[in-house]
């Protein structure tokens, strides 16, 4: 069998950091530290932080106010930082740079006045945190689709800005981009789009491998929305199977035993050792594998703790 693994794959530069946070905690502090969500969207690395004594709560009054605190790396609402400083919680920020980036420029058009467009899922917590980032008097939009972009009223067209949320598709978001700027001339937004290097350059690497082989497994939690993403993009570049799958027992092995050829690629939320396990089972499985590597970029990019 040919195996093609896409590179750049798995952790990006926010999720290593948010999970240092987490373990730096858990080293200072001891257990149990408390998370506020899932510190990213994987199953596996959930599981293994809980071994550990970490608590995932969605309400901070579970947390116990003796223990320190962390917000996920989607980041959260000003309601939600308000509330924790009112219950007098010890917090710990692993928000995402990029997504604290996106925060900032949504306060910056709430000051201005601008009426503001946030191109995402409305009930992803990144999204959720992004426009909780203004008050509830804020002249604010969420839109996901293009024919939401296309319908959109905005009032004063003179003053309105834009966001996305950083895990969405690049092609998509591009069409809803163009759309926006072509209805309202005026529109301001970051001078590079808020989708961060790391989706940018998983898509792109499956894109890549889509020329390779029409079969690709992704290595990702069906939560995760740039996992998700993912395996959009793999059959909008033509492949005819495209998995997300959390680990290699969910795959049908009886389809997989009827290919010549295999891509592999994995959410920027899924450890590397998803990766090793599954080329393990496959080193089991058949005789003869020829590993191939299709890179798009070489990442080296870091964030501070």
């Amino acid at each position: 069998m040919e195996i093609y693994l896409a590179e750049p794959r798995g952790f990006c530069a926010g999720v290593r950091r948010a999970i240092a946070i987490v373990e730096n905690a858990l080293a200072q502090h001891g257990a149990p530290i408390y998370v506020r969500h899932e510190i990213v969207h994987n199953k596996h690395v959930l599981e293994n932080l809980r071994q550990k004594g970490v608590v995932f709560i969605e309400d901070i009054r579970d947390a116990d106010p003796k223990r320190p605190l962390i917000f996920s790396a989607h980041g959260v609402s000003q309601k939600v930082k308000d509330k924790a400083q009112a219950l007098g919680l010890f917090t710990i920020d692993a928000t995402c740079p990029l997504v604290e980036k996106v925060h900032r420029q949504v306060k910056q058009f709430f000051e201005q006045n601008f009426e503001i467009i946030v191109i995402g899922k409305k009930e992803h917590p990144e999204i959720i945190g992004t426009v909780g980032q203004v008050g509830e008097n804020a002249k604010l939009h969420v839109i996901y689709s293009l024919d939401e972009a296309k319908s959109l009223e905005i009032e004063d067209t003179e003053h309105v800005g834009f966001v996305t949320q950083t895990t969405l598709s690049t092609d998509d978001t591009f069409e809803i981009i163009h759309c926006l700027k072509e209805r309202f001339p005026k529109i301001l937004g970051l001078p590079k789009a808020d989708i961060c290097y790391a989706t940018t350059n998983r898509q792109t690497a499956i894109k890549e491998l889509a020329k390779h082989t029409q079969n690709i497994i992704i290595l990702g939690s069906k939560n995760s929305s740039n996992s998700r993403h993912l395996q959009e993009t793999a059959l909008k570049a033509g492949a005819q199977n495209a998995w997300l799958v959390d680990d290699y027992s969910e795959l049908d092995w009886k389809c997989i035993d009827t290919l010549a050829s295999l891509g592999i690629s994995a959410g920027a939320s899924a450890p590397e050792y998803l990766v090793e396990d599954l080329l393990k089972e496959l080193e089991k499985r058949y005789h003869n594998i020829n590993k191939n590597y299709v890179t798009v970029v070489k990442e080296n990019i870091n964030f501070k703790l």
